[in-house]
This record gives C-alpha cells, structure tokens and sequence, in this order.
C-alpha cells in the first residue's frame, strides 16, 4: 500500500511541476515526492516545515493549529494557507484534502508560488487526491477490523470468549496473521483515540482502554522483523508518544494466539516503567528483571507487615539507601559511591533500617524479602 501511495504522489508531483508530500490527518508524513529543479538548489525545498515533516515524520502542534485553522478538516478542493513565520511557515501552501465519503484521511500539501498551478492543473491533480483517499478509506476500513479484534482479545476471559475473538482476530490480519508482533503499552494516556497508525512503524492496530481507576490506557499491536525485541525505530515513536507516560513492550512472539501473552508483558512493562524510569522511556519485557515476577503479584500481596514503618514517607532516604545497597549485592564501597555518602553514614543507616523491620542484613532470605518488597512498594 505504501508503495501505492508514493506512486500517487509522484504523480500529483508531475502534473503540477512541484514536489507534493502526502500526510494523514494527524499530520504523519506518508510519501514526499522529488522535483527535478534542473540542477540548480530550489529555494522551496528548503522550506524548513516541509524538511522537518521529511525528517520527523510529523509536523509540530504550532504548524498543525495554523493549518486547521483555515478549514482543511472540511473543505472538498484545494485551499490556498499564505505562510506563518511565527508558526516556523515561511512560505505559503496548497492544500488538496484527500476525502471518502465525506470523510477527511489526508492532505496533499504544495508549496505556493508564482505563477503556481492553474485551476486545470489543480482538478487534475484534486482526481489523484480521490484515488488516494479510496485507498486510505481502504486501509482504515481493514485497520477498524484488526483494532476491533484486537480490543476484544485483550478485554475478553479467557475461555470461549477469547478464543472466538482470537479466530476473528486472524481472519481480520489476514496474510499478515502468523508475522512476529509485539504489543505496546502506554499508560496513562491522555487522548480519546489512538494515534494514526503511521505514527509507530509496523502498527496494526491500536486501541485505548479503560484503567480500573478511571484513567485511560494505549494498546497497540505492532509488527516486527525479528525476536529480539521491538526495533529502535519502534521505541522512538513510542517514546515520544509516551511523554509524561509510561510504556512498555511485550517479547515479541508470532501469530495472534500470543496476544494475551504480549500485552500482560506490555502492560506489567509500562508499570516497571513507572516505578524505574531508568528503565525508560519504553520499557521492554526482557529488560525489567525482578519486576517481571513483582507485577505478577496480586495488589498489595508484597505489602509484608514487617516493612511498614520503613515505607513511610519519613524513611525515604533510609528505604532508598538500603535498596541501592542490595541491588549493588551487599558491596558498601560501590553503595556509598552510588549514594554519594561516606560508609561510616551507610552503615549507620542500615543498622537503622534493621531497628525498622527487625531484619538482619547478614540472612539471605531477609535481603530477599527485603528487597522485593522495596521495590514493590513503588507499583
């Protein structure tokens, strides 16, 4: 479908002797088309709004509000927008709204100039437009069944429930059904829907969910290429979709049956995420270690009696300390070096967090206990 689309644009790119760049409707860059300025450097290329859309992919809110201003969710033919230096638009643009049956998928974006396009030019290029809005209806018609699915595997018990929605998750993926996939989690999010699809490379689909505590969460289901884990071009996108959030990334598996699987991974990774934002800005299953087995636990199941004055607020330093020292397994030179303190310190605030719990640092079993429970408390 891909390659469809920049065949389109290439030729909208012809018909009007300018390079065209094809973006969704929230502003994902999808195709761009090159124009032979005749060897010479083409002072429009260099448009630093069209550069940042190639390079980025997307455009900034500053860009997008000027944009919508002028009505290009609802117009049906091309629209003249005269440039915006303060919004970083320094030149002016055509706009050629790609629409199905009423509905905005995309625009076609030109720069503006003298003498620019004629009005025969512009309905020729409008019919290219029709075409690709056929396309992406298309496209969005097939992605509504997979997210469709995919939200119903996800919220349905296992069971016959599952088990149906996973058969209609399979036909919905269609060829693309046994491909490797992993499932992203993003919480909390903030917006109604998810994001264009082309925002995170390779989604299928993509969902937002209900949080027990009334939030909202993202779910997506993404392709990959290998088993090693999500690519780095996936963890880019997730992590600027992510800002101020926490997500995480199931082990990638192959075929639908595994999404259960993926996004109980995906999900427990995001809330690593939240406890450890060194583990951060994405959190990958294979990567979160202890808290693979903590976020597996029943809510408040690792809430030990024991621990409970030292979790109070007033014995943050004193928790925090005696966590480093056992993730550093027990070494007081690399601790104080972590902890900026001198040892004499650290030792004085371990003899005070076994006062707290009445746990002995030199018992095995005790530094487990407590450091699983340390480390739960922040889920």
């Amino acid at each position: 479908m891909k390659g469809d689309y920049q065949e389109l644009i290439d030729e909208i790119s012809a018909l009007l002797g300018a390079p065209a760049t094809l973006e969704d409707r929230e502003f994902g860059l999808i195709a761009f088309g090159a124009h032979d300025s005749g060897g010479s450097v083409d002072e429009a290329a260099l448009d630093p709004v069209r550069t940042r859309s190639i390079l980025t992919r997307t455009s900034s809110n500053a860009v997008r509000a000027w944009f919508e201003g002028f009505g290009i969710t609802h117009a049906t033919g091309p629209l003249r927008i005269p440039a915006a230096p303060d919004a970083g638009v320094l030149r002016g643009r055509i706009c050629l709204p790609v629409r199905r049956r009423g509905v905005v998928h995309g625009y076609v974006w030109l720069l503006d100039g003298e003498p620019g396009p004629t009005d025969a030019q512009l309905a020729a290029a409008m019919q290219v437009a029709d075409r690709i809005g056929l396309l992406m209806a298309d496209e969005a018609t097939a992605e509504d069944d997979v997210t469709r699915e995919f939200r119903r595997v996800i919220l349905s018990d296992s069971g016959w429930e599952r088990d149906t929605a996973l058969t209609a998750l399979r036909t919905a993926l269609g060829a693309s059904a046994d491909e490797l996939y992993t499932v992203v989690c993003v919480t909390p999010w903030a917006s109604d829907g998810p994001p264009s699809p082309r925002r995170v490379p390779g989604t299928a689909a993509g969902c937002v969910l209900a949080t027990a505590g009334g939030g909202r969460m993202l779910a997506l289901l993404v392709r990959v290429r290998t088993a090693a884990g999500a690519p780095a071009s996936v963890l880019t996108a997730v992590g600027s979709l992510a800002a101020g959030s926490a997500a995480g990334a199931g082990a990638p598996r192959r075929g639908p049956a595994e999404v259960p699987a993926l996004w109980q991974e995906a999900a427990a990774a995001a809330r690593a995420a939240a406890a450890e934002p060194q583990l951060g800005p994405v959190a990958q299953w294979s990567a979160i270690g202890p808290y693979r087995l903590l976020t597996a636990l029943p809510p408040g199941a690792a809430h030990d009696p024991v621990l409970r004055d030292l979790l109070a607020p007033a014995h943050a330093e004193l928790a925090r300390t005696v966590e480093v020292f056992l993730d550093h397994a027990g070494q007081a030179g690399r601790t104080a070096a972590a902890l900026g303190i001198h040892r004499q310190t650290l030792y004085y605030r371990l003899s005070r967090v076994e006062q707290l719990t009445g746990l002995d640092l030199g018992d095995g079993e005790h530094r487990l206990l407590l450091h699983m429970a340390v480390k739960a408390s922040r889920l």
